[in-house]
């Protein structure tokens, strides 16, 4: 699926978005994922292949790449776990950190992303927005009514920090409330109010999208995750509009062509 394309690729702020229609392209987005979360985080990966992140979930996701249309590496990721696919893949990946069991109770279909990452040298560039964009018209077209996912906090340790509370106090869903497996400690509060909102999150928040209670600890990825759901019906058309805008400013104009290609990772 071609989402954002371009006739000059001569131009180098130019990118393409696109899904997956190889094993080899998937195995690009698995270098880069395992580049940042291994190399630059210190994540403990389970993989199968050295260099590379690959984990159970990959056979059953719609991996979305952006390129850069120059040097045709791959500089962005995200993949989508659909609700059509969760019987064979055991389950949304969510559901390993959190009770979801509220989220069950919703009526719709639901899309989980996951493992998003952008390279080290294109994060001041439009990556996230090119993403964001591609999401959204692929949530919309797809007839999903909502899109959740583990948005993540990097961390030195598994204390709570007072972010969480200003995030939650601006931020929670009036009534849906997921339990994390691993809370974070409260007995040892953080006072470090130098921790940054990280773009990802910012980008879920924008648009629309609420926090479904307190975080969980990932020790493998030294991350606090929240559990992030966007209702479609929430989906706030200011910023989307201003995130294609901005999208298609480094890739030409979007196709609406909409084809999927199963490829096993």
């Amino acid at each position: 699926m071609q989402l954002f394309t371009t006739p000059q690729p001569a131009i180098s702020q130019k990118f393409s978005v696109n899904f997956a229609q190889s094993l080899a392209e998937i195995r690009e987005a698995q270098a880069l994922r395992y580049q940042v979360f291994a190399l630059e985080m210190g994540a403990t990966l389970d993989t199968s292949t050295p260099n590379y992140d690959i984990d159970l979930y990959d056979n059953y996701c719609h991996h979305l790449l952006v390129r850069n249309l120059v040097t045709q590496q791959v500089v962005g990721y995200t993949r989508i776990l659909t609700c059509d696919q969760i019987g064979l893949a055991g389950g949304f990946y969510s559901s390993s950190e959190f009770d979801l069991s509220p989220i069950r109770k919703l009526s719709g279909r639901f899309m989980e992303i996951g493992r998003t990452c952008v390279h080290a040298d294109y994060r001041n560039k439009p990556i996230i927005q090119l993403l964001w964009a591609s999401l959204a018209k692929f949530m919309v077209s797809q007839q999903f009514d909502y899109l959740m996912g583990c948005a993540s906090i990097p961390l030195p340790t598994d204390d709570y920090l007072p972010l969480f509370d200003e995030l939650l106090q601006g931020y929670a869903h009036p009534s849906i409330q997921v339990t994390p497996r691993v809370p974070l400690i409260r007995g040892a509060i953080s006072h470090d109010n130098t921790q940054e909102i990280p773009a990802l999150l910012k980008a879920y928040l924008r648009l629309g999208a609420q926090i479904c209670g307190e975080p969980c600890w990932d020790e493998n990825f030294k991350v606090a995750d929240l559990f992030i759901l966007l209702d479609k019906a929430n989906l706030q058309q200011r910023y989307l509009k201003h995130f294609i805008q901005r999208a298609e400013a480094s890739a030409s104009h979007p196709t609406s062509a909409v084809s999927f290609h199963e490829v096993a990772a």
